[in-house]
């Protein structure tokens, strides 16, 4: 038993969250499990061990999936920072309105919706594509699915981006994003049944509170969720669409032939670029991970994007290829805490694959302007420079 090889490596850096693979090829050969002394964690970097980890919740909890003390005690009692059996009541829940059987009758909704604003943005030939598409469209879906009205629909985004970054350490960019952050919380702490839309998923989550398949005052904690964790990463899924397709026109035209290969180029996508940079959990006690062992307590980042890219487990990983089709890439999780949202993100992303398949030949893009997150990897700003219809 020895203790894991050591890293100076600053996994918030600046240099290090805008391209963070450099430093996950460096930490991957390091060992599969790494203490970075800066950030005093231990991370995950191989394929295997995470997938591992991920599954492992007694040894790996989830009550410290975030990098400061603040969040983490904000974010207690809600399904994404609890363990089981708390967290199966409360993600029967959330989970209730995002099976299979319940998103089936969104299906053709969402696909006409995407289907247009493509259209449009094609007409026009030119465009931003994160403003434009990445944003517009699942800001559009999530809030007629939740049921936000008025203020909230309007604050979604920023909301959204914030909730994310304040689980990164205490730096700037937490300090800063925690007050907005705040706003969302004190939002979903006051929330009724009436702020949101009748028929809608946000109601049907007060309906289970009130005939007591939640505990009491749970049903803000859950839209939270919805929000918090679901609207920033779905973004940037879908600018990492546009940018990829728009820089490999190749992989489109695959797409473009054969229709079928939809669900498997989002899966690449999701691979090659993982929305999620790091996510931490808390060891419950020592655990020996190939031979080093993480000591009990430690705070552990787990580094999806670094497993993703793990040529252990991926040949040729640095290659984008949507016949590659990694069904099991790890930007979704895995186990209890696998994405309770998946399906209504995959929803959303096939429809906008589709559609550019269907009504662009090509897309010609100009660079892609990205800032500094602690947690979502997505591009700030691109351009779309012209626009060759199908």
């Amino acid at each position: 038993m020895t203790t894991p090889p050591i890293s100076d490596i600053d996994l918030f850096a600046d240099e290090v969250v805008l391209d963070p693979c450099p430093a996950y090829a460096e930490l991957r050969e390091q060992g599969s499990v790494v203490h970075l002394w800066k950030n005093d964690v231990y991370a995950l970097t191989r394929y295997d061990v995470i997938r591992g980890a991920l599954a492992d919740w007694e040894s790996f909890s989830s009550t410290s999936i975030g990098f400061n003390p603040m969040a983490n005690e904000a974010l207690t009692g809600t399904s994404l920072a609890s363990d089981p059996p708390v967290h199966t009541q409360l993600r029967a829940t959330l989970t209730e309105n995002l099976s299979p059987r319940a998103l089936r009758g969104l299906k053709g909704r969402i696909e006409a919706k995407a289907d247009a604003l493509v259209a449009e943005l094609a007409e026009k030939g030119s465009f931003e594509a994160i403003d434009a598409l990445a944003r517009a469209f699942p800001l559009e879906v999530v809030a007629d699915l939740i049921g936000f009205t008025g203020h909230v629909r309007d604050n979604m985004l920023r909301w959204g981006q914030a909730a994310m970054q304040v689980i990164g350490p205490m730096n700037q960019r937490t300090a800063d994003s925690f007050p907005i952050a705040g706003e969302l919380y004190s939002w979903c702490s006051q929330v009724k049944a009436a702020d949101l839309a009748e028929g809608s998923v946000g109601r049907g989550i007060f309906d289970a509170e009130a005939r007591g398949a939640i505990p009491p005052n749970t049903a803000g904690h859950i839209i939270h969720q919805y929000l918090g964790a679901g609207v920033d990463t779905t973004v940037a899924a879908i600018g990492n669409i546009v940018a990829l397709f728009g820089s490999h026109p190749d992989q489109l035209g695959l797409v473009r032939k054969d229709p079928s290969l939809v669900p498997g180029a989002f899966n690449e996508v999701l691979r090659f670029w993982a929305p999620v940079h790091a996510w931490g959990r808390r060891a419950t006690k020592d655990v020996d991970i190939d031979g080093v062992v993480i000591p009990a307590g430690a705070q552990i980042a787990i580094l999806f994007g670094a497993g993703n890219r793990d040529p252990r487990h991926y040949e040729n990983p640095d290659a984008f290829l949507v016949g590659r089709n990694p069904v099991d890439h790890l930007s979704f999780g895995y186990g209890p805490h696998g994405c309770a949202g998946q399906g209504l993100a995959r929803l959303e992303a096939h429809a906008v694959i589709e559609a550019l398949s269907r009504r662009v030949k090509r897309l010609v893009v100009g660079p892609e302007v990205r800032l500094p997150s602690n947690i979502t990897r997505s591009i700030e700003e691109l351009p779309v420079l012209e626009v060759i219809p199908a």
